[in-house]
């Protein structure tokens, strides 16, 4: 038992040999961000959690049982504190996805603003969302002569602010490798949180209806 126990130490210590740290790109977090910027730009609500849920039941043990785990836990846990003082607290740190930034909340402001004028040429079909998460000129006869050029500093203006608030999430969280992926999970969020007939481009570039 004396040598099981004398053991912990150096497997903690192998542990850190091995750890090799990635801060990889939390693509959960990333969709959860993208549908509350998309709901808040699009005038939708986020779904409201569930609330007072029951709690669990908890088995019961006996005390055999229970001895062991306190064993067994108070091991894990002097792991965990060699693993924390080899590896720097900032490397061991989980991903998140910060979209609360003064610079986020401007683009939210400037996106929501522009949405009123946006949203007939939506339904409409003249305009629709491409693959790359931007919005483009679907049937430019369905708009206007007289309106055109409104339209058009209007997708300019909104597009801009897009590929801004993309870089700015990646730039926010200290992560601009990760403007791709946010990019990306965007591009799919405004089509899923879209209403019914707006259109979209499939990732061929053809143009559906919702």
């Amino acid at each position: 038992m004396l040598k099981r126990f004398l053991g912990y130490p150096f497997m903690a210590l192998s542990l850190v040999a091995c750890v090799t740290i990635n801060i990889y790109f939390p693509a959960a977090a990333a969709e959860e961000a993208a549908r509350t910027i998309v709901r808040d730009v699009l005038g939708e609500k986020a779904p409201a959690k569930q609330e007072n849920q029951a709690p669990e039941s908890t088995p019961k043990v006996d005390d055999k049982q229970s001895s062991l785990e306190h064993t067994n836990s108070y091991y894990s846990s002097a792991m965990v504190r060699v693993l924390d003082f080899f590896v720097p607290p900032a490397q061991a740190a989980q991903p998140n996805i910060d979209i609360d930034s003064p610079a986020i909340r401007s683009l939210r402001s400037s996106m929501s603003g522009r949405q009123t004028g946006l949203a007939g040429y939506y339904r409409s079909g003249a305009l629709g969302f491409t693959n790359n998460g931007l919005v483009a000129i679907r049937d430019l006869k369905l708009i206007s002569l007289r309106d055109r050029n409104k339209v058009k500093k209007l997708v300019v203006d909104e597009n801009g602010d897009r590929k801004s608030l993309y870089a700015e999430i990646a730039r926010a969280n200290g992560q601009p490798q990760w403007e791709k992926d946010i990019r990306d999970t965007f591009a799919r969020v405004w089509v899923e949180e879209a209403p019914k007939g707006y259109w979209f481009q499939d990732a061929g570039g053809k143009w559906q209806k919702k």
